[in-house]
């Protein structure tokens, strides 16, 4: 994978904080942004895809409405009482 260089502006604390983490696990900062950002990136594309499934999971029923709500909010809570 080819790699690019990229400039970060980082509250000072979190930057300090963010090197003792990397240190702690045996890495470099880059690596430690690097692994996050994979994972970061991992989990958005597995949200995307579920969300698709589901959205074409939710296509093949038929409420019966055409898509339009025939009641108000205030329907619902009337029919409540």
């Amino acid at each position: 994978m080819d790699h690019q260089n990229v400039t970060l502006s980082l509250p000072k604390e979190i930057l300090r904080r963010a090197k003792h983490i990397a240190i702690e696990r045996g890495t470099s900062l880059s690596g430690l942004l690097s692994h996050l950002l994979e994972e970061l990136t991992r989990q958005e594309d597995a949200y995307c895809l579920a969300k698709r499934d589901h959205l074409a999971e939710l296509e093949k029923y038929d409420l019966g409405t055409g898509g339009n709500a025939g009641w108000s909010r205030g329907d619902l809570h009337e029919r409540q009482r």
